[in-house]
């Protein structure tokens, strides 16, 4: 899979369309992760999983690093001899969405013995740790340990907090401190609610040439808390 087709595999969300080392917020919930990523080539070893639940914005982290190394990215459940041919040259790899049972271990167990011979590097994202991955295969699994791993957790309120105030910046919109503080604590811990929040509390404002206040806010927190998908601007 070539970079002009990796906007495909990469589906967790990022800030707006952009996901650029300026556009990433960093907290406690992730700064680890960053540190470890922005410290390539210097790692503790060629392979790396980063590991995080969906919407913690692993993907925008691993497109960070893929713009850093020129890597190759491809998807887990399609790990192809392009892949393979990567590694065998000691260039970056980028495998995207690791899951239980979604990629082939053959391939990936060769792949990881080429990263290391060519000292290449590996960077793995999943969902879940790599203990959960029910990896059959005892070689693969002792590569899999020996692999670094790294948890971004769920994004906590400074991180949300930090992420709305950039979206609504990036739009121009002028929204007090505390009322962007009031909508995070209200919605799900992921970056995916922050980035739907902001564009409809955005097109309801402007449908009713409204300014986002803490009571307009608090209308629009509860319709998406309740699942709805269309609202009443």
């Amino acid at each position: 899979m070539t970079k002009a087709d990796d906007s495909q595999l990469l589906l967790d969300i990022g800030l707006s369309g952009s996901m650029t080392r300026d556009d990433l917020v960093v907290t406690r919930s992730n700064r680890a992760a960053v540190m470890l990523v922005e410290s390539w080539p210097d790692w503790p070893g060629p392979v790396v999983v980063l590991a995080g639940p969906p919407g913690s914005g692993k993907t925008h982290l691993a497109t960070i690093w893929r713009d850093m190394s020129g890597a190759l990215a491809c998807e887990a459940r399609d790990l192809s001899g392009v892949a393979l041919d990567a590694a065998q040259r000691g260039e970056a790899l980028l495998i995207d969405g690791i899951e239980p049972g979604n990629f082939d271990e053959n391939e990936l167990f060769h792949i990881m013995n080429a990263v290391r011979a060519n000292h290449g590097s590996l960077l793995l994202t999943s969902a879940r740790w790599p203990g959960a991955w029910q990896v059959q295969t005892p070689d693969l699994r002792s590569r899999i340990q020996a692999a670094t791993t790294v948890e971004i957790s769920e994004p906590d309120d400074e991180l949300l907090i930090g992420v709305m105030s950039k979206l609504f910046a990036d739009r121009q919109i002028v929204v007090d401190p505390s009322v962007i503080s009031y909508i995070a604590s209200r919605i799900e811990r992921s970056l995916a609610s922050a980035l739907s929040i902001v564009d409809r509390l955005d097109k309801a404002s402007l449908a009713r040439k409204a300014r986002i206040t803490r009571a307009f806010a608090a209308a629009y927190v509860r319709e998406y808390d309740a699942g709805q998908s269309e609202f009443d601007f």
